[in-house]
């Protein structure tokens, strides 16, 4: 009898192992089941939302408003503004112009060469500029002043008449006539006052009127430069030329 209890313990024993495995078995399945069963009704109801057509929206749109009768516009109002008091800040416009004197200005009526040029004149006037101005730039100073001058003379209204007489003085300058291209210089501040080479010329000419133990009249042209021509680069050298120029009492005797 002891031995038949025993066999029936021990065969219970392992039922009751086997019965949980099953049962741990059936409750995972049953959770994979039921996880598919939930992801295939969320799939169903995303198919079911897409083919149903979505509820068209109530109209918002408003009637066009009625047009407005002319008469129901108001009427513009003009204001007229206070005038300031203060009278507004002067602004100083007085520029020095230069002025040809009679003696000097070129009479276009009374030359020649006062008509205007035609295609060949043009031609023989550039060769003449060039020929003087390459003269000058090969050393044969005194034919290169000859070429330039007679240049200037003969083409007054040329664009590059100016210039001629400007070259002219450069090459009077290297053969330290400073004399003769004080002149030249102010040859051309005087006929050609709106000429590009009308600053450079005038920064020469006080060159020259040092040279020419003229302090007072060099300190007069770069004066009239800085005045007359501010914010220019000529300005800028004639003001640092002017806090070096020598006093009259200070010139040396030449």
């Amino acid at each position: 009898m002891a031995l038949s209890a025993c066999a029936t313990e021990h065969v219970s024993r392992a039922e009751l192992t086997d019965l949980s495995s099953s049962v741990r078995a059936l409750r995972a399945e049953n959770e994979r089941l039921e996880s598919r069963l939930e992801k295939l009704e969320q799939q169903l109801a995303v198919s079911t939302a897409r083919s149903t057509p979505a509820p068209q929206a109530p109209s918002t749109a408003r009637p066009a408003p009625a047009p407005i009768a002319k008469e129901a516009l108001p009427a513009l109002t003009v204001v007229k503004l206070k005038p300031k008091k203060e009278a507004a800040p002067k602004i100083a416009t007085e520029v020095e112009v230069a002025e040809p004197t009679p003696d000097t200005v070129i009479d276009l009526k009374s030359t020649p060469q006062g008509a205007p040029m035609g295609e060949a004149d043009t031609i023989v006037a550039d060769s003449q500029f060039q020929n003087g101005s390459e003269a000058l730039n090969t050393g044969n100073a005194e034919g290169g002043i000859s070429q330039l001058l007679q240049f200037a003379t003969d083409w007054p209204r040329h664009p590059k008449a100016d210039n001629a007489l400007y070259l002219a003085g450069l090459g009077m300058v290297a053969l330290k006539d400073y004399e003769q291209a004080s002149k030249t210089f102010d040859q051309v501040v005087q006929k050609y006052p709106a000429g590009d080479a009308v600053l450079d010329s005038m920064l020469k000419l006080a060159e020259c009127r040092v040279k020419l133990n003229k302090p007072k009249e060099a300190k007069a042209t770069l004066e009239r430069i800085v005045s007359g021509f501010p914010g220019t680069s000529a300005a800028s050298q004639a003001q640092a030329r002017l806090a070096s120029l020598p006093s009259a009492s200070n010139a040396a005797t030449p």
